[in-house]
């Protein structure tokens, strides 16, 4: 069986990832297992490097915060600022800290200075202005896609002035509330206020699309994306908050669902600016890199245990697979060990012990003939003692394009 997986096994580059495909896709999406291990920024870095001097990608997209993402793609692509304050300001979930990703935004920057506009790298977030503890106020989305429309369009046209989706909008911290999570009756999600702006948001939103040629004619067609953006953001988040304040089993699955429906929104309105995709216009961007955790970029149905329940959800990847069809492709990665959170070398009949055993470090396998290697012996399912880090599914094997492995991650401090 060795034998048979060396056959398939490659060194983790980019010529080993395009091999594995039958063409470049729109959506080249690469998994993580976990969070937090430096070792897989530094080798999605290089992946992604190469991919981008290579293959012409455009756009890379990270699991942060997607209205913060403005901030880190307008120092990239030249605008003014200091790197810290960018680390800082421009990415949630603590993501900023990580060297990885510090390295990443200052390889953007140094990669586009002079480079005309359409051959810029592009950076985006993937996720809501949400937390797993809280979700923020709709405040910044509502009124930028607000300030978009008025710009542009009589005042008679819009459903509200600014001072009514203020007053709706009331204090923030309302909105944040961390008991929420937990707590359904400390959300607003579904007070008179919330009730009313969903219903404008679902107006303004409509008014992009019905006004887009004078909008466009007034700005540009980046800006118009850009209220897009603000208008997914905004109605996502007032989705998240009506169901923070409902209750019952499916609470949890049912806000998974909806945050990854708001990551896939996003993503999809990237493939769309993809050059020669939009009829008559080339939108400036090449095709599209993502890296997120594995749950949210793989085809399959998530699962995970919580609050004593099963969730299962289609994330993002999947979402955007079944809208896309070849033009998405996945790599999942798979880890040996990370000894400081207790996940010590994987039993060699396991799906990782059997890579762990092969010589390439890190390395990349096709995930389809990979399963068909195993189908005579199908392996044994690997248990994680530590909650943060998801094994290989062998029965899922054959729904990601290529499976990215790599050993050991340094031992350090938990």
């Amino acid at each position: 069986m060795e034998t048979d997986l060396k056959d398939h096994v490659r060194g983790a580059d980019a010529a080993a990832v395009m091999a594995l495909l039958p063409g470049r896709p729109r959506l080249l999406a690469l998994g993580e297992p976990t969070h937090g291990e430096d070792t897989l920024l530094t080798l999605r870095n290089e992946l992604f490097r190469q991919l981008v001097e290579q293959h012409g990608y455009r756009t890379i997209v990270l699991e942060s915060h997607c209205l913060r993402a403005l901030v880190v793609d307008d120092y990239v692509t030249g605008g003014d600022g200091d790197l810290d304050e960018v680390m800082e300001r421009g990415f949630s979930h603590g993501w900023g800290a990580a060297p990885g990703n510090r390295e990443l935004v200052a390889w953007l920057r140094a990669h586009n200075e002079g480079r005309p506009a359409a051959e810029r790298v592009r950076f985006a977030g993937m996720d809501g202005p949400m937390e797993i503890t809280h979700a923020e106020s709709p405040r910044q989305a509502l009124t930028e896609l607000y300030a978009h429309l008025a710009a542009a369009l009589d005042a008679v046209l819009l459903p509200c002035t600014a001072g009514t989706l203020d007053r709706l909008l009331g204090p923030d911290e309302a909105w944040a509330e961390p008991a929420a999570m937990r707590d359904p009756s400390r959300s607003i999600g579904r007070s008179p206020a919330a009730t009313e702006l969903r219903l404008l948001a679902d107006e303004l939103v409509t008014l992009l699309d019905a006004h887009a040629p004078r909008l466009i004619a007034a700005s540009s067609r980046e800006e118009w994306e850009r209220a897009r953006l603000y208008g997914r953001a905004a109605t996502g988040l007032l989705r998240y908050h009506h169901a923070m304040a409902g209750d019952g089993p499916a609470r949890f699955a049912r806000l998974s669902s909806l945050r990854d429906t708001l990551m896939a929104g996003h993503l999809l309105a990237l493939t769309e600016q993809v050059t020669g995709q939009v009829t008559g216009q080339a939108a400036g961007r090449g095709p599209v890199l993502v890296h997120a955790h594995n749950l949210h970029l793989q085809r399959h149905a998530g699962t995970m245990r919580m609050d004593g329940h099963t969730l299962e959800w289609w994330g993002a990847g999947a979402i955007a697979a079944a809208h896309l069809g070849p033009d998405y492709a996945f790599l999942a990665t798979a880890l040996g060990t990370i000894r400081h959170q207790g996940v010590d070398t994987p039993p060699p009949d396991t799906v990782e012990g059997l890579l762990y055993g092969l010589p390439d470090d890190p390395l990349v396998v096709d995930g389809r003939r990979l399963a068909a290697s195993l189908a005579a012996a199908p392996p044994a399912p690997r248990e994680s003692p530590w909650f943060g880090y998801f094994p290989l599914e062998a029965a899922h094997l054959t729904t990601s394009d290529g499976i990215v492995f790599v050993k050991d991650m340094p031992d350090r401090q938990p």
